[in-house]
Formats: structure tokens, C-alpha cells, sequence
């Protein structure tokens, strides 16, 4: 009697074990299809290039001002809820505030709470490069332009689904282009 109960019992484990996998597995193929489509949205100029931008700090300083200089090019940080685009609802792209590379769309824009523009993806992984941070006691990932190199804010496992992920990214490092100028831009340059 006490083996039949124990069989019935390993049976609707190996049952519930199969369809959490099944679950999971659909839940993975759902997530790969939302951040398809999020990212769909935005066409890219075919010459979009990732040269490089090299400039002197002088030549940085005579273009950006002066909050803009301090974190794109100290990895500064702005204070929380004091960005203009943190509450940004509009749709477009955003584009890097140093040399205009588009690095978010605003498909992937949530509202995270913590005062900054958060992201759960760049438009395309490439647009942005990651490296370790040990400054203040922590270890994190800086998120940087992959052109300019500038410095644009951390990448936290913390986010939404599909990815997980928020990017929670300076304003001022930022620029932002409505979705029909950014459509515009890309159609005149073809």
C-alpha cells in the first residue's frame, strides 16, 4: 500500500516537474518574440557607422556643457528626477547626448521609479559597451557609447521581462528624437 501511494506521489511530481519545464520553455519563446517586435520598430540609417569618435577632453568641453561634460566624459551621475527625459512618454529613439549614435528605442522605456530613463534593451546590443565599475565600494557594469565611449549609466539584472534587465541611463547623456524625425532623418540619408 505504501509503495502504491509513494509511486502515485513520484508520478505527479515527474508530471508538475514536465509541465513547469513546458511553462518555461514557453515563456522563453514568448520573451524572444516580445523583444523582436519592440526593437522592430526602429530602422537603423544603413550607413550607421561605430568608427570610433576620438576628441581631446578640450574639444568635448567646447561641445557638450558643462552637466553633459561631467557624465559623458567624467562618469559623473545627475541627480535622480532631474533629468528631462526620466518621465519622457513621448515615442522615438534615444540617441547618445556626445555624438547622436541611437542607442534606445522607446519601446523598451519603463518606469522603474528610481529617476533615471530605464531601458530592459538597447536597439541593438552592439550600440553599447560594457565595462566592470569598482568605484564607491561596489562592483557594477557601466554602460558606455559604443562610439564615443561615453558614459551613460549602469546595466542592472533588475528589470522587466522579456530580459530582465533595466538600463538606467543618465538624462543628460541622452538626447531624445520623435519617432517621425528619426523615421525622416533615416529616409533623407538613403
Amino acid at each position: 500500500m505504501l509503495n502504491k501511494q509513494m509511486f502515485s506521489v513520484v508520478i505527479a511530481m515527474m508530471f508538475l516537474v514536465a509541465c513547469n519545464q513546458a511553462q518555461q520553455r514557453q515563456s522563453a519563446q514568448q520573451a524572444k518574440a516580445d523583444v523582436s517586435e519592440a526593437t522592430s520598430s526602429i530602422t537603423l540609417p544603413a550607413d550607421l557607422s561605430l568608427e570610433k569618435i576620438v576628441k581631446s577632453e578640450e574639444e568635448w568641453k567646447a561641445e557638450l556643457d558643462e552637466d553633459a561634460f561631467y557624465v559623458l566624459r567624467k562618469a559623473g551621475t545627475e541627480r535622480a528626477f532631474t533629468g528631462d527625459l526620466w518621465d519622457n512618454k513621448k515615442e522615438g529613439v534615444y540617441v547618445c547626448g556626445g555624438c547622436q549614435l541611437p542607442l534606445f528605442a522607446s519601446d523598451t522605456k519603463f518606469k522603474s521609479g528610481t529617476g533615471w530613463p530605464s531601458f530592459w534593451e538597447p536597439i541593438k546590443p552592439e550600440l553599447v559597451a560594457e565595462k566592470s565599475d569598482k568605484s564607491y565600494g561596489m562592483t557594477r557594469v557601466e554602460v558606455l557609447c559604443a562610439r564615443c565611449d561615453g558614459h551613460l549609466g549602469h546595466v542592472f539584472d533588475d528589470g522587466p521581462r522579456p530580459t530582465g534587465l533595466r538600463y538606467c541611463i543618465n538624462s543628460v547623456s541622452l538626447d531624445f528624437v520623435e519617432k517621425d524625425k528619426f523615421k525622416q532623418a533615416v529616409l533623407d540619408q538613403k
